[in-house]
């Protein structure tokens, strides 16, 4: 072998592993989403907590993602990104360490907001990607990376599942399986991932990054505990409309500042516009499938005359790890549709999927075969979305506006799925089934009915977007600041090669 043909061996295989333990990065942020789902029950019998007081388990990790993945995308754009991969890995390492160790609710949370920091690890990995991989196999490493979010969700539920299994569960060993997992993860970027070969620099717009965390905090928290609060209370209506003042607010601070957070015409262009819009309503048919199926199958047949009386660790790996599963294999695929279809008509084709996927989850989940079949439809319209959407961000924005940019879009799916957690609950709880006085209400089945179908709806409006509101283009799509158009021609060689993802 040449020396030539061993370096450019040796730097596939150093490619290999980047693209590997960024997955295995990425894996671990969507496990902090869904790790705790199954063990809500048990964490509220241990710690003798009411209903409304171990939602905020869920919540604080919501609001944490929120606050912390735009502010941290941007600050690995201007300071490095390795480095703040590492420091988010680390505190996410403490928050399950605390979330492990405590038996204070209170702690719990504190815990996990530091584990909903790692929701950045995921536009860090990309922003790595775009700066480590060549374009020509960029898209495939994207795809496999974004793949890994829907495997890893999955992965949680199972293993929250088998972990608690027994007549004596004990939830802090799932928090514990996190602790193994981003150690892993963590060793893995110290050893193989690169130290950042450029940042911009600059100071950090604190104002900035507290006036969207303030807006995020005000949009989201009412959505998450609308159904503790009520959707008519003043709390909830008083949340809104703070936010939407906020927003204003937001908006007025960035346009004045030297060296925004986010740069407003970034984030108003229409490729980044509607592939953030995109990235609501993907969101939002990703958990109405996970949580409409979850309790959909959990539903015990001898009373309500629907659903299969299945267990969560049932539920977990029977109905919804397929879906997972296909997630993963189809975003392969999906990254090599990118190539040579486009990364929008490929989002379109996902959405396709995800609309007959819902169809049949509507027409027919009266048995096994039917849920799990419609499920891996959906798997398969989750995984080219996970596909597509970094494509035409990445090919949208200058490099060093990968992180803040990618950090928004994950923001926009987590809104989706908190907006479908509100929406399908209380449109679950809103009609039921009579039983006798103390018996748990269960939904009728036409709820779960007009969920899937509100879902494939959903889907149909992302076709949409793709098709209409994504227009191709082959010109650099953002207008650089002076301090990065001053980077040369290698800027300019960058935005062609992204331009042939779109």
């Amino acid at each position: 072998m040449s020396h030539e043909q061993h370096t450019a061996a040796g730097r596939r295989s150093a490619d290999t592993a980047v693209v590997l333990v960024l997955g295995l990065s990425a894996m671990v942020v969507s496990m902090m989403q869904t790790l705790v789902v199954p063990i809500l029950g048990i964490i509220q019998g241990d710690l003798h907590a009411t209903t409304a007081n171990v939602s905020w388990v869920t919540t604080a990790t919501l609001l944490s993602a929120a606050v912390f993945t735009p502010l941290l995308g941007r600050f690995g754009d201007q300071h490095g990104k390795k480095h703040t991969l590492v420091g988010v890995l680390l505190v996410m390492i403490a928050g399950s360490v605390l979330a492990a160790t405590t038996t204070s609710l209170t702690w719990l949370i504190v815990g996990r907001v530091m584990q909903g920091a790692a929701t950045a690890i995921f536009p860090l990995a990309l922003s790595i990607l775009r700066e480590e991989i060549k374009p020509e196999k960029l898209h495939g490493a994207m795809a496999l990376v974004s793949g890994t979010l829907a495997f890893g969700s999955g992965l949680a539920l199972v293993g929250a599942g088998l972990l608690t299994r027994g007549s004596d569960p004990d939830y802090h060993r799932v928090f514990w399986l996190a602790v193994v997992l981003a150690t892993v993860a963590l060793a893995g970027v110290l050893f193989t991932v690169p130290a950042s070969r450029a940042t911009t620099g600059g100071r950090t717009d604190w104002l900035g990054a507290l006036t969207l965390a303030m807006l995020l905090v005000l949009l989201l928290l009412p959505i998450s505990q609308g159904h503790e609060w009520g959707w008519t209370s003043g709390r909830t209506l008083g949340s809104f409309a703070a936010a939407v003042v906020m927003a204003v607010v937001w908006v007025v601070t960035e346009s004045r500042v030297g060296e925004p957070m986010v740069d407003m015409k970034m984030f108003t262009h229409r490729p980044v516009l509607f592939t953030n819009l995109a990235g609501l309503l993907l969101g939002f048919a990703m958990f109405a499938q996970f949580i409409g199926v979850s309790y959909l199958v959990q539903v015990p047949e001898r009373i309500a005359g629907y659903g299969f009386g299945a267990s969560v660790l049932e539920a977990s790996v029977v109905y919804l790890l397929p879906t997972t599963l296909v997630s993963l294999a189809g975003a392969q695929f999906g990254g090599v549709l990118v190539r040579r279809l486009g990364a929008r008509f490929t989002l379109a084709a996902g959405a396709c999927f995800g609309v007959l996927g819902f169809t049949w989850l509507s027409v027919a989940h009266d048995t096994t075969a039917s849920v799990i079949g419609a499920g891996m439809v959906i798997g398969l319209a989750i995984s080219f979305g996970y596909a597509a959407m970094p494509a035409l961000i990445v090919a949208s924005v200058p490099a060093h506006q990968s992180g803040i940019a990618n950090g928004i879009n994950s923001i926009s799916r987590s809104v989706g799925s908190a907006v479908a957690s509100a929406v399908i609950t209380s449109l679950l709880a809103s009609k039921t089934i009579p039983l006798p006085a103390g018996a748990p209400a269960l939904p009728q089945e036409s709820q779960f009915t007009t969920s899937f179908v509100i879902a494939g709806v959903a889907f149909g409006l992302v076709v949409a977007v793709s098709l209409l509101g994504i227009k191709p283009s082959h010109a650099p799509r953002t207008p650089v600041s002076k301090k990065a158009a001053d980077s040369g021609a290698a800027g300019v060689e960058e935005a062609e090669a992204d331009a042939e993802l779109v």
